[in-house]
């Protein structure tokens, strides 16, 4: 009967190590999938600025393009009145 009891508490103690064991690698896992998220976080607010910046510098280049099509068209109007008058 005694054997029994030793195997028991044996096994017992064997058992809770091996779960405190597993409970800490939890633990680790957990806090690793946090900082993970965190990263995550921050990776999806760096494209976003990105992006916005990419969007606006866009947005300038298609202003100053248009700007400077209408001052061709209208140097080209005046080189054509120009050349009208001058015949």
């Amino acid at each position: 009967m005694e054997n029994i009891n030793i195997i028991a508490t044996l096994f017992g103690t064997l058992i809770t190590l091996l779960l405190s064991i597993v409970a800490y690698f939890i633990k680790q896992l957990h806090t690793d999938f946090k900082s993970m998220e965190k990263d995550l976080v921050e990776v999806k607010t760096m494209a976003l600025i990105i992006k916005t910046e990419f969007k606006s510098g866009n947005d300038l280049l298609n202003q100053k393009v248009e700007y400077l099509e209408k001052r061709v068209q209208t140097i080209e109007l005046t080189i054509l009145k120009n050349q009208d008058y001058e015949k």
